[in-house]
């Protein structure tokens, strides 16, 4: 892997380990996290390219399929400190950031800030979904900013921040959708399914047998840190960078070049955002292989979980039986990547 030539040389040397601790590492978190998780594959790789990229993910999964058990065990694999928040209708604002309170002493009585469980490095926001659209607001600052204000006062969270929410696609009634504004703040919104008969049994057999291996934390929460800047270093040609915003603008309905389908189905398509975290985790993608450069293939290959929840669909293609991912992948299909192609 190379990278743009640095003045100086120590520097230099630092970012080549980095990229080697990363590379050489991947088995072995792969490995730690096969203790505790079976298969998911696909999954596991998603969380590990918005945890290197600096992104946050929104996963969507039915009960049952070791959405916490797979956060609490990355959190153990980095040594990063981990908390989590079960979303409730009744949940405030103040019950995720903190609250200050009177406290009293010898020099009289003054405002403490208490921290909520926001402070912490990888936060899992347990069915975010179920809880009323100001509490879910709540986070948004801290996602974006990370940080929090309480009584006017900015409160900085701990690096690396890392939320991922989870949202249960059963038993809708009573729930609160998340706003597009904030759906956008998440990298990648990834969908975990039922796992091969095979894998179940697997399942079953090891968690009802003896305890469970213990993980071995890997890496730190300064190797994170610097992850996220070795990643936005990673090469990438202008021509992959135009095919992400290619991509991402063909998604918009009634813009100029958008394929008739998205004219048909969508009602809204991704921003501008989208175009980032599919170039950020493209980078992310080709290091972890081991490559020297970004290709389209990484943009394509990320084209689901980063598209997924920011495109809203109609009740056309609802009547037609359409999904979101069926509309992702005809975008997939119908954008062509042209290098060299002449600019618009």
């Amino acid at each position: 892997m190379s990278f743009p030539p640095s003045t100086d040389s120590n520097s230099k040397s630092i970012e080549q380990q980095t990229v080697e601790q990363l590379q050489q590492g991947r088995s072995r978190i792969i490995t730690e996290l096969g203790k505790v998780i079976i298969g998911q594959q696909d999954v596991v790789e998603q969380i590990l390219l918005a945890l290197f990229a600096g992104g946050h993910c929104l996963i969507t999964g039915a009960p049952g399929l070791a959405k916490t058990l797979l956060v609490k065990s990355i959190a153990q694999v980095f040594r990063l400190r981990f908390q989590r928040i079960q979303f409730t209708p009744d949940l405030m604002p103040a019950d995720i950031t903190g609250t200050e309170i009177l406290e009293g002493g010898t020099e009289g009585r003054r405002m403490v800030f208490v921290r909520g469980p926001i402070f912490a490095n990888i936060l899992l926001a347990d069915e975010i979904n179920r809880t009323p659209p100001k509490t879910q607001a709540a986070l948004l600052e801290a996602m974006q900013e990370h940080q929090v204000t309480a009584a006017g006062t900015r409160h900085a969270l701990e690096e690396p921040f890392f939320v991922l929410a989870t949202q249960n696609p059963i038993e809708m009634e009573g729930t609160y959708p998340l706003p597009e504004a904030q759906l956008d703040r998440f990298m990648f919104n990834v969908v975990i399914s039922y796992l091969p008969e095979e894998d179940e049994v697997k399942v079953v057999a090891a968690t009802t047998a003896g305890a469970r291996q213990a993980i071995e934390p890997l890496f730190s929460g300064e190797d994170v840190l610097r992850f996220h800047e070795i990643v936005r270093k990673v090469p990438i040609a202008e021509d992959v960078v135009r095919y992400a915003v290619r991509l991402a603008a063909a998604s918009r309905p009634r813009q100029q070049g958008t394929p008739q389908f998205v004219n048909d189905w969508v009602n809204w398509g991704a921003g501008l955002r989208a175009a980032q975290f599919l170039v950020l985790g493209a980078k992310a993608r080709a290091l972890l292989q081991g490559r020297p450069h970004v290709s389209d293939a990484d943009v394509r290959e990320l084209a689901l979980p980063v598209l997924r929840h920011r495109i809203l669909l109609n009740y056309r293609a609802e009547a037609d039986g359409v999904s979101v991912d069926q509309v992702i992948a005809r975008l997939v299909e119908s954008v062509a990547f042209n290098p060299g192609a002449p600019r618009r």
